[in-house]
Protein backbone atom coordinates (compact mmCIF):
# COMPACT_ATOMS: atom_id res chain seq x y z
CA UNK A 1 0.00 0.00 0.00
CA UNK A 2 1.67 3.82 -0.94
CA UNK A 3 0.53 6.29 0.88
CA UNK A 4 -1.07 9.80 -0.48
CA UNK A 5 2.16 11.74 0.31
CA UNK A 6 2.49 15.35 -1.65
CA UNK A 7 5.65 16.27 -2.99
CA UNK A 8 8.05 19.09 -0.64
CA UNK A 9 8.76 22.31 -1.49
CA UNK A 10 12.09 24.14 -2.77
CA UNK A 11 13.77 26.65 -1.11
CA UNK A 12 12.56 25.67 2.36
CA UNK A 13 15.83 26.39 5.13
CA UNK A 14 16.15 22.88 7.17
CA UNK A 15 13.75 22.14 8.96
CA UNK A 16 14.44 19.83 12.78
CA UNK A 17 11.15 18.55 12.83
CA UNK A 18 11.53 16.62 9.34
CA UNK A 19 13.13 13.13 10.18
CA UNK A 20 16.25 12.84 7.09
CA UNK A 21 14.67 10.97 4.04
CA UNK A 22 11.30 11.12 4.69
CA UNK A 23 8.37 13.16 4.05
CA UNK A 24 7.64 16.35 6.90
CA UNK A 25 3.95 14.97 8.32
CA UNK A 26 1.89 18.07 6.50
CA UNK A 27 2.85 16.71 3.35
CA UNK A 28 1.67 13.09 4.48
CA UNK A 29 -2.20 12.69 3.43
CA UNK A 30 -2.87 9.36 4.45
CA UNK A 31 -2.99 8.20 7.99
CA UNK A 32 -2.23 4.63 9.40
CA UNK A 33 -4.00 4.11 12.48
CA UNK A 34 -5.83 6.38 15.20
CA UNK A 35 -9.30 5.67 13.53
CA UNK A 36 -10.64 6.55 17.11
CA UNK A 37 -9.23 9.95 17.71
CA UNK A 38 -9.80 10.97 14.25
CA UNK A 39 -13.72 9.83 14.85
CA UNK A 40 -13.89 11.89 18.09
CA UNK A 41 -12.69 14.90 16.48
CA UNK A 42 -14.67 14.50 13.75
CA UNK A 43 -17.85 13.86 16.49
CA UNK A 44 -17.45 17.28 17.80
CA UNK A 45 -16.88 19.04 13.93
CA UNK A 46 -20.09 17.58 13.48
CA UNK A 47 -21.59 18.44 16.70
CA UNK A 48 -20.75 21.92 16.24
CA UNK A 49 -19.41 21.89 19.65
CA UNK A 50 -15.40 21.62 18.39
CA UNK A 51 -13.13 22.50 21.67
CA UNK A 52 -10.87 25.19 20.72
CA UNK A 53 -7.42 23.52 21.73
CA UNK A 54 -6.69 19.07 21.68
CA UNK A 55 -3.81 18.30 23.48
CA UNK A 56 -2.36 15.44 21.07
CA UNK A 57 -0.18 12.90 23.30
CA UNK A 58 1.92 9.53 22.76
CA UNK A 59 4.79 8.33 22.16
CA UNK A 60 7.37 10.26 19.71
CA UNK A 61 6.78 8.92 16.32
CA UNK A 62 3.72 7.36 15.90
CA UNK A 63 2.19 9.93 13.83
CA UNK A 64 0.86 12.52 15.93
CA UNK A 65 1.95 15.99 14.05
CA UNK A 66 0.35 13.65 10.82
CA UNK A 67 -2.80 13.43 12.32
CA UNK A 68 -2.48 17.32 13.94
CA UNK A 69 -1.76 18.54 9.87
CA UNK A 70 -4.79 16.08 8.78
CA UNK A 71 -7.23 18.12 11.21
CA UNK A 72 -5.83 21.46 10.10
CA UNK A 73 -6.22 20.44 6.39
CA UNK A 74 -9.60 19.29 7.23
CA UNK A 75 -11.13 22.62 8.87
CA UNK A 76 -9.21 24.80 6.61
CA UNK A 77 -11.34 23.25 4.27
CA UNK A 78 -14.58 24.51 4.94
CA UNK A 79 -15.98 20.86 5.31
CA UNK A 80 -19.76 20.01 5.63
CA UNK A 81 -20.73 19.19 9.16
CA UNK A 82 -21.96 15.98 8.54
CA UNK A 83 -18.91 15.47 6.56
CA UNK A 84 -17.72 11.14 6.50
CA UNK A 85 -14.80 11.49 6.83
CA UNK A 86 -11.59 13.75 7.17
CA UNK A 87 -9.44 13.04 4.06
CA UNK A 88 -9.22 16.14 1.71
CA UNK A 89 -8.23 15.59 -2.55
CA UNK A 90 -4.36 15.78 -3.20
CA UNK A 91 -5.39 17.76 -6.29
CA UNK A 92 -7.15 20.81 -3.58
CA UNK A 93 -5.54 23.91 -2.88
CA UNK A 94 -5.69 23.87 0.63
CA UNK A 95 -3.86 20.55 0.18
CA UNK A 96 -0.78 21.81 -1.43
CA UNK A 97 -0.43 25.18 0.67
CA UNK A 98 -0.61 23.16 3.77
CA UNK A 99 2.23 20.98 2.27
CA UNK A 100 4.12 24.05 1.24
CA UNK A 101 4.07 26.02 4.92
CA UNK A 102 2.19 28.34 2.88
CA UNK A 103 -1.66 28.73 3.70
CA UNK A 104 -2.15 32.14 5.31
CA UNK A 105 -4.64 30.67 8.67
CA UNK A 106 -2.09 28.41 9.69
CA UNK A 107 1.02 28.37 12.08
CA UNK A 108 3.11 25.77 13.29
CA UNK A 109 5.29 26.83 16.50
CA UNK A 110 8.21 24.70 16.31
CA UNK A 111 12.07 24.97 16.72
CA UNK A 112 13.37 26.42 13.66
CA UNK A 113 17.22 26.77 12.03
CA UNK A 114 19.79 28.91 12.98
CA UNK A 115 21.46 30.52 9.91
CA UNK A 116 24.36 31.42 11.96
CA UNK A 117 25.12 28.58 13.44
CA UNK A 118 24.14 26.17 10.81
CA UNK A 119 22.08 23.80 13.47
CA UNK A 120 18.54 24.38 14.53
CA UNK A 121 17.77 25.93 18.06
CA UNK A 122 17.80 23.36 20.84
CA UNK A 123 14.34 24.42 21.88
CA UNK A 124 11.43 26.56 20.78
CA UNK A 125 12.10 30.40 21.27
CA UNK A 126 9.69 33.07 22.73
CA UNK A 127 10.16 35.24 19.87
CA UNK A 128 9.62 32.19 17.46
CA UNK A 129 6.04 31.78 19.50
CA UNK A 130 4.71 35.26 19.81
CA UNK A 131 5.30 35.39 15.81
CA UNK A 132 3.23 32.52 14.73
CA UNK A 133 0.57 33.35 17.53
CA UNK A 134 0.46 36.64 15.34
CA UNK A 135 -1.99 34.42 12.83
CA UNK A 136 -4.98 35.48 15.56
CA UNK A 137 -4.63 39.24 14.97
CA UNK A 138 -5.78 38.77 11.65
CA UNK A 139 -8.96 38.20 10.04
CA UNK A 140 -8.75 34.89 8.30
CA UNK A 141 -8.50 34.61 5.12
CA UNK A 142 -11.55 32.45 3.86
CA UNK A 143 -13.63 33.64 6.90
CA UNK A 144 -13.25 30.29 8.60
CA UNK A 145 -10.71 28.92 11.29
CA UNK A 146 -7.24 30.23 12.08
CA UNK A 147 -5.46 27.37 13.24
CA UNK A 148 -1.91 26.84 15.03
CA UNK A 149 -0.18 23.76 15.53
CA UNK A 150 2.72 23.03 18.12
CA UNK A 151 5.34 20.51 17.46
CA UNK A 152 6.22 19.53 20.18
CA UNK A 153 5.31 21.25 23.53
CA UNK A 154 8.17 19.41 24.84
CA UNK A 155 10.28 21.77 23.21
CA UNK A 156 8.86 24.95 24.30
CA UNK A 157 10.86 26.68 27.54
CA UNK A 158 9.40 28.45 29.73
CA UNK A 159 8.94 31.39 28.25
CA UNK A 160 7.18 30.17 24.54
CA UNK A 161 5.01 27.89 27.10
CA UNK A 162 3.70 31.42 28.84
CA UNK A 163 3.55 33.01 25.42
CA UNK A 164 0.97 29.89 24.50
CA UNK A 165 -0.86 29.95 27.39
CA UNK A 166 -1.86 33.73 27.33
CA UNK A 167 -3.31 33.17 24.01
CA UNK A 168 -4.84 30.04 24.95
CA UNK A 169 -6.95 31.56 28.16
CA UNK A 170 -8.55 34.15 25.70
CA UNK A 171 -8.79 32.32 22.77
CA UNK A 172 -10.26 34.22 19.30
CA UNK A 173 -13.26 33.21 18.08
CA UNK A 174 -12.69 30.80 15.24
CA UNK A 175 -9.55 29.56 16.16
CA UNK A 176 -8.06 25.93 16.96
CA UNK A 177 -4.61 25.07 18.47
CA UNK A 178 -3.69 21.50 18.05
CA UNK A 179 -0.66 20.56 20.21
CA UNK A 180 1.70 17.76 20.13
CA UNK A 181 2.90 16.54 23.47
CA UNK A 182 5.56 13.59 23.73
CA UNK A 183 5.17 14.24 27.74
CA UNK A 184 2.07 16.05 28.33
CA UNK A 185 2.91 15.51 32.19
CA UNK A 186 5.64 18.15 31.41
CA UNK A 187 3.35 20.71 30.56
CA UNK A 188 2.19 23.84 32.63
CA UNK A 189 -0.97 22.31 34.06
CA UNK A 190 -2.58 25.35 32.94
CA UNK A 191 -2.07 24.46 29.66
CA UNK A 192 -3.41 21.11 30.00
CA UNK A 193 -6.39 22.71 31.61
CA UNK A 194 -7.11 24.22 29.02
CA UNK A 195 -7.00 21.63 26.10
CA UNK A 196 -8.84 18.64 25.34
CA UNK A 197 -7.22 15.46 26.11
CA UNK A 198 -6.45 13.04 22.61
CA UNK A 199 -4.49 10.00 23.64
CA UNK A 200 -3.25 8.45 20.87
CA UNK A 201 -1.42 4.50 21.28
CA UNK A 202 1.31 3.31 19.94
CA UNK A 203 1.13 1.55 16.69
CA UNK A 204 1.08 -2.07 15.71
CA UNK A 205 3.99 -3.31 13.78
CA UNK A 206 1.83 -4.21 10.98
CA UNK A 207 0.63 -0.56 10.78
CA UNK A 208 4.65 0.49 11.42
CA UNK A 209 5.74 -1.57 8.59
CA UNK A 210 2.41 -0.28 6.58
CA UNK A 211 3.81 3.14 7.01
CA UNK A 212 7.55 2.58 6.16
CA UNK A 213 6.69 0.84 2.85
CA UNK A 214 4.23 2.89 1.93
CA UNK A 215 6.57 6.05 2.00
CA UNK A 216 8.36 7.55 -1.43
CA UNK A 217 11.24 5.09 -1.32
CA UNK A 218 9.80 2.06 0.92
CA UNK A 219 10.35 -0.66 -1.94
CA UNK A 220 14.33 0.06 -1.58
CA UNK A 221 14.60 -2.34 1.18
CA UNK A 222 12.89 -6.15 1.49
CA UNK A 223 10.21 -6.72 3.43
CA UNK A 224 12.41 -8.54 6.22
CA UNK A 225 13.79 -5.46 6.79
CA UNK A 226 11.22 -3.75 7.46
CA UNK A 227 9.17 -6.10 9.54
CA UNK A 228 12.34 -6.53 11.74
CA UNK A 229 12.62 -2.68 12.14
CA UNK A 230 9.08 -2.48 13.00
CA UNK A 231 9.09 -4.86 15.50
CA UNK A 232 11.75 -3.20 16.92
CA UNK A 233 10.30 -0.29 16.67
CA UNK A 234 8.06 -0.44 19.61
CA UNK A 235 5.26 1.27 17.84
CA UNK A 236 6.53 4.08 16.73
CA UNK A 237 7.16 4.62 12.70
CA UNK A 238 10.47 7.42 13.69
CA UNK A 239 11.88 4.35 15.15
CA UNK A 240 11.36 2.23 12.72
CA UNK A 241 12.75 4.30 10.15
CA UNK A 242 16.13 5.06 12.19
CA UNK A 243 16.54 1.24 11.74
CA UNK A 244 15.96 0.45 8.12
CA UNK A 245 19.43 -0.45 8.07
CA UNK A 246 20.40 -4.08 7.98
CA UNK A 247 23.90 -3.45 9.69
CA UNK A 248 21.74 -1.93 12.67
CA UNK A 249 19.38 -4.77 13.11
CA UNK A 250 22.18 -7.01 12.97
CA UNK A 251 23.31 -5.27 15.96
CA UNK A 252 19.85 -5.24 16.90
CA UNK A 253 20.29 -8.88 17.05
CA UNK A 254 23.41 -8.87 18.85
CA UNK A 255 21.96 -7.11 21.80
CA UNK A 256 18.83 -9.27 21.98
CA UNK A 257 21.26 -12.49 22.31
CA UNK A 258 23.09 -10.95 24.75
CA UNK A 259 20.13 -9.63 26.80
CA UNK A 260 18.24 -13.52 26.33
CA UNK A 261 21.20 -15.21 27.92
CA UNK A 262 20.99 -13.29 31.10
CA UNK A 263 22.40 -14.11 34.01
CA UNK A 264 25.39 -15.29 31.91
CA UNK A 265 27.52 -12.83 30.92
CA UNK A 266 30.34 -13.53 28.09
CA UNK A 267 32.62 -10.57 28.57
CA UNK A 268 33.43 -10.86 24.21
CA UNK A 269 30.26 -10.24 23.35
CA UNK A 270 29.71 -7.38 26.01
CA UNK A 271 33.15 -5.85 24.91
CA UNK A 272 31.87 -6.33 21.00
CA UNK A 273 28.75 -4.41 22.11
CA UNK A 274 30.86 -1.94 23.88
CA UNK A 275 32.89 -1.45 20.76
CA UNK A 276 30.03 -0.50 18.67
CA UNK A 277 28.81 2.24 21.06
CA UNK A 278 32.11 4.13 21.00
CA UNK A 279 32.54 8.00 19.54
CA UNK A 280 30.62 9.75 17.40
CA UNK A 281 29.99 6.67 14.99
CA UNK A 282 28.46 4.72 17.67
CA UNK A 283 25.28 6.90 18.45
CA UNK A 284 22.89 5.03 17.11
CA UNK A 285 24.01 1.79 18.27
CA UNK A 286 24.02 3.42 21.52
CA UNK A 287 20.23 4.50 21.10
CA UNK A 288 19.48 1.04 20.14
CA UNK A 289 21.44 -0.84 23.33
CA UNK A 290 19.70 1.65 26.03
CA UNK A 291 16.43 1.02 24.51
CA UNK A 292 16.65 -2.80 24.15
CA UNK A 293 18.21 -2.86 27.92
CA UNK A 294 14.71 -0.32 28.94
CA UNK A 295 12.68 -2.90 27.03
CA UNK A 296 13.45 -6.04 28.62
CA UNK A 297 13.81 -4.21 32.07
CA UNK A 298 10.24 -3.19 31.40
CA UNK A 299 9.49 -6.68 30.78
CA UNK A 300 10.95 -8.12 33.49
CA UNK A 301 9.48 -5.83 35.94
CA UNK A 302 6.11 -6.70 34.74
CA UNK A 303 7.11 -10.26 35.19
CA UNK A 304 8.01 -9.92 38.91
CA UNK A 305 6.40 -11.26 41.86
CA UNK A 306 6.52 -8.76 44.79
CA UNK A 307 8.22 -5.71 45.73
CA UNK A 308 11.75 -7.86 46.91
CA UNK A 309 11.98 -9.47 43.45
CA UNK A 310 11.12 -6.13 41.57
CA UNK A 311 14.18 -4.21 43.52
CA UNK A 312 17.10 -5.39 41.98
CA UNK A 313 15.26 -4.63 38.65
CA UNK A 314 14.13 -1.50 39.82
CA UNK A 315 17.80 -0.31 40.97
CA UNK A 316 19.09 -1.18 37.11
CA UNK A 317 16.17 0.60 35.98
CA UNK A 318 17.93 3.97 38.05
CA UNK A 319 21.07 2.87 37.08
CA UNK A 320 20.49 2.80 33.10
CA UNK A 321 18.49 5.98 33.04
CA UNK A 322 20.39 8.31 34.90
CA UNK A 323 23.89 6.83 33.78
CA UNK A 324 22.66 7.25 30.09
CA UNK A 325 21.68 11.01 30.45
CA UNK A 326 24.86 11.69 32.12
CA UNK A 327 26.69 9.83 29.65
CA UNK A 328 25.18 12.32 26.66
CA UNK A 329 25.34 15.18 28.78
CA UNK A 330 28.99 15.16 29.86
CA UNK A 331 29.82 13.01 26.41
CA UNK A 332 31.64 10.44 28.20
CA UNK A 333 33.32 7.43 27.20
CA UNK A 334 30.23 4.99 26.82
CA UNK A 335 32.07 1.49 26.56
CA UNK A 336 32.52 1.36 30.01
CA UNK A 337 28.77 2.46 30.63
CA UNK A 338 27.78 -0.69 28.56
CA UNK A 339 29.97 -3.01 30.49
CA UNK A 340 28.42 -1.67 34.32
CA UNK A 341 24.86 -1.84 32.72
CA UNK A 342 25.28 -5.44 31.38
CA UNK A 343 26.22 -6.17 35.23
CA UNK A 344 23.48 -4.35 36.40
CA UNK A 345 20.91 -6.39 34.15
CA UNK A 346 23.15 -9.87 34.88
CA UNK A 347 22.43 -8.73 38.64
CA UNK A 348 18.69 -8.25 38.01
CA UNK A 349 17.93 -11.12 35.96
CA UNK A 350 19.47 -13.62 39.11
Amino acid sequence: MSLLVLPPPDGLPPEPDRFPGAPHPREVLSLVGHAHAEAEVLEAWRSGRMHHAWLITGEEGIGKATLAYRIARFILGQPARDAADMAVPAHSPVAHQVAGGAHPDLAAIRRVWNANTKAAFTEIRVEDTRKQLDVFNKTAGSGGYRICIVDACDDMNAHSANALLKTLEEPPRQSLFLLVAHQPGRLLPTIRSRCRMLPLRALSSEEVMAVTRGLPGGDEHPEAVHRSAALRGDGSVRRALSLLDPKKLAFGDKVEALLARLPRLDDGEVDAVAEAVAGRAGDAAFEMFCDACERWLAGRLHATGGAGAALPVAEAWTFLTEGRRDVDALNLDRRPFVVSVAAEMARAAQ
